[in-house]
């Protein structure tokens, strides 16, 4: 099944809107006075004035695209407390200064401002904004259009950061998919090392790391020279907590890994001399033989990403292989590469060689690595020999985007996707390919030879999940200097302070009835601050959305870890907190519905919704994070209810924050409830997950049998039964699905289910 049915998604995903009660909107003037040039020409300051700041909450500017445009409207929203702690408004002053960025540059702009108020009530006002022209030194807006942009609105992404050093004064820059230039780093460097991270470009120049933050504000994090560092060289990767520089020191060339902080501070540090001297050492090998000190350029390292699900740092080596090391203890786990290099001479280093499945190539001079939604290892196979070591290896000619499953266990690779061309394009330096929603691809060849040399080209290309190209630019180049390399990003709803990822908001819709057949929820405050959460129960409401028989009236009941009742709500509007339910947006339509606020100390919480009729009725339960800035989080969620069949099988929702990625457990269980006295449970639970389009984007039946078993079982996530399901998928911020059946389709009985999701 490829989508799940519109009555699915809209119970799930649904947003309730707040009662009409607008009068802090109404009663709150605000003017846009000037607009004053920012750093760049893609930026502009606003300047407001508000009869009264203290009762705004935050907010939100959108830019129109162009006439014509297929890209999503770029929007930032900023919070009160935000705005407060960058000196945007000092209160109780009523001058509010507020950055809009991703302005067309030489264009009379339109932007709408919304404004959201702490009773929840809202209202908008538009300017038109022009900007001053930009002399674009790369020529990102004069590219040769191989394939327009389409009119699809099926690519998952909007805007592209475009890594490179063609400018003498700005690096990096932010296009958009119709290829409009929308920001440029604000910093005056220009280098082809850098990142998006924490709503900001994190660029290096030389030893230094600066922050460019989308205002244009620009900070210095660090000179690394103190540190031994010569140079900071190649990608900007993210870590298993920060962010992974590759450097050079006075020891090594291209060969250390520094994970930092987002202040710039060394967390860790990988010298990848030192690990394989050691492997080599303890296999027996002279290290001597293939591992050199400056400034010998034995290893030239270009890239890294980390693996959240197995815990493994994976380096690449242009020079010798793809390699995984434990974060922990430093040692190598594998290394994927081409047995004709040198390094397969070492019989220390060949002991960790992963084999090629039939009809798998080795990745040669590989760039860009990341893991993708399926936990596979995607790169960019650039074909290149070696340049130092030698035997050189096997040199292919041609470059090509792949995608390996690893199963390490049985020391096996298997490439089990690519995009060839036919073959026929050979870029072999620099480079890179992305995956941003499930086989949603960003594809840069950065190096390609023009038909007349000395032409080089540089090219960005776009494929959606139906392997459909949706844009082809192609760039005049000087090696790598324009696209060293290029990332999908999302400042369609960027949000600041920036939230990190985490499971947000997490929904379950199921029947509800009495005793056993009642809805349950479950989840773990943790941490060291309290949560303040709201939960609901809906009934009535569900109708709307083609429900034709939801619970009537749900009475929702919150429990501590020692069973103790400590809230219940029968009707939203009696909750103590109601006002502030309103305020935030989550009052429900119906007043038979269940709603609460509960300002929670860590630890574990139940919360169970019950119905008053005798036959069970189909409702929905909900919890929501209001803070998601706390130092804690919910953690290991999970509801618990009757699956039947059509409308009433268990539905699980849950969003992922605003930002970034984040891996989680989740799970389908069944039989084993039957040890916890429930009689009639469910026999062979089946679970699929669903993004935001009801695309299916991953699932499980028997959890023995998913491609993460291994790691469900090392990091104790494995079922006690083995009909139960469970997988890992690694998701970046977005709404999601999961649906638990009965595997059994010819002997379909209903039972009792438990839907789980842990943050990992």
């Amino acid at each position: 099944m490829n989508k799940t049915s519109a009555s699915f998604i809209a119970v799930i995903l649904v947003f309730l809107s707040p009662l009409a009660l607008a009068t802090q909107a109404d009663d709150t003037t605000i003017t846009i006075d000037a607009e004053t040039p920012g750093a760049t020409p893609f930026i502009e300051q606003l300047t407001l004035t508000a009869s009264d700041t203290s009762v705004i909450k935050r907010i939100q500017f959108t830019v129109a695209p162009k006439p014509g445009s297929v890209t999503r409207p770029l929007s930032g929203t900023y919070s009160y407390d935000y705005m407060v702690a960058r000196g945007y408004l000092v209160p109780p002053s009523q001058q509010i200064f507020l950055p809009v960025y991703g302005l067309y540059a030489g264009f009379a702009n339109t932007v709408t401002l919304k404004y959201f108020f702490n009773d929840g009530s809202s209202k908008e006002d538009s300017t038109t904004v022009t900007t001053a022209a930009f002399t674009d030194p790369c020529g990102y807006e004069d590219a040769t259009v191989l394939q327009t942009r389409t009119d699809s609105t099926d690519l998952s992404y909007d805007y592209i950061m475009i890594k490179g050093s063609c400018g003498s004064t700005f690096s990096p820059a932010i296009i958009d998919t119709d290829n409009a230039l929308r920001w440029v780093g604000s910093a005056g460097v220009s280098s082809a090392s850098g990142t998006f991270h924490d709503n900001a470009a994190y660029q290096a120049s030389g030893t230094q790391l600066y922050r460019i933050d989308l205002d244009g504000t620009v900070t210095l994090l660090r000179d690394y020279a103190d540190a031994d560092v010569t140079l900071i060289h190649h990608n900007i990767d993210r870590g298993k907590t920060g962010l992974l520089l590759e450097v050079d020191t006075s020891l090594q060339v291209e060969s250390t890994v520094l994970e930092i902080d987002d202040a710039g501070n060394i967390l860790k540090t990988f010298s990848m001399a030192d690990i394989i001297r050691a492997a080599m050492v303890a296999g027996g090998d002279d290290p001597d033989q293939f591992v050199y000190d400056t400034p010998i350029d034995w290893f030239h390292n270009n890239s890294c990403t980390y693996d959240r699900a197995t815990d493994t740092l994976l380096v690449s080596s242009r020079e010798n292989f793809v390699i995984g090391i434990d974060y922990e203890s430093s040692t190598i786990k594998w290394i994927l590469g081409d047995p004709t290099k040198k390094w397969y001479e070492f019989p220390s280093l060949q002991a960790f060689a992963l084999a090629l499945a039939p009809d798998s190539l080795p990745p040669i001079g590989a760039h860009a690595l990341s893991i993708t939604y399926d936990q596979h290892l995607l790169l960019m196979d650039n074909g290149l020999e070696s340049s130092l070591q030698m035997p050189p290896g096997e040199d292919r000619g041609y470059s090509a985007p792949r995608k390996y499953r690893l199963d390490v266990e049985n020391k096996l690779a298997t490439e089990v996707w690519n995009y060839e061309r036919d073959q026929m394009i050979n870029s072999p330096i620099c480079s890179s390919i992305y995956e941003d929603a499930p086989l949603n691809y960003l594809i840069d060849y950065s190096d390609i030879p023009g038909p007349l040399a000395p032409e080089q080209f540089a090219e960005l290309l776009g494929l959606d999940a139906a392997g459909e190209k949706i844009f082809h630019y192609q760039y005049p180049t000087f090696h790598c200097d324009t696209a060293f390399n290029a990332i999908p990003l999302h400042l369609e709803s960027t949000s600041f302070p920036t939230v990190e990822p985490r499971a947000l908001n997490i929904s379950t819709r199921g029947l509800i009835g009495i005793d056993e057949n009642s809805l349950i929820g479950g989840f773990i405050v943790a941490g060291t601050d309290s949560q303040t959460v709201v939960l609901r129960a809906l009934g009535p409401s569900l109708s709307s959305a083609g429900i034709s028989d939801p619970v009537a009236d749900p009475v929702l009941t919150v429990f501590d870890s020692s069973g103790t009742a400590i809230g219940s709500n029968d009707d939203w509007q009696s909750d103590p907190g109601a006002a502030q339910i309103i305020a935030d947006g989550l009052a429900p339509t119906d007043p038979a519905e269940a709603a609460t606020i509960q300002t929670l100390a860590p630890g574990a919480y139940t919360f169970v919704v019950t119905g008053k009729e005798e036959t069970p009725a189909i409702g929905l339960v909900e919890a929501y994070d209001l803070s998601p800035l706390a130092a804690s989080k919910l953690a290991n969620l999970s509801t618990r209810g009757l699956v039947v069949t059509g409308d009433d099988v268990l539905i699980g929702g849950f969003i992922v924050g605003d930002v970034e990625s984040n891996t989680l457990v989740i799970r389908a269980i069944g039989p084993s409830l039957a040890s916890s006295g429930i009689s009639a449970p469910l026999g062979d639970p089946l679970l699929t997950v669903y993004d935001a389009n009801g695309d299916a984007i991953g699932g499980n039946d028997n959890w023995q049998d998913d491609i993460s078993a291994p790691e469900i079982e090392q990091n104790g996530f494995a079922p006690t039964d083995d009909a139960e399901s469970a997988t890992i998928l690694h998701l970046p911020a977005g709404a999601y699905t999961a649906i638990i059946t009965n595997a059994d389709f010819a002997n379909y009985t209903f039972g009792v289910g438990l839907f789980e999701l842990f943050d990992f």
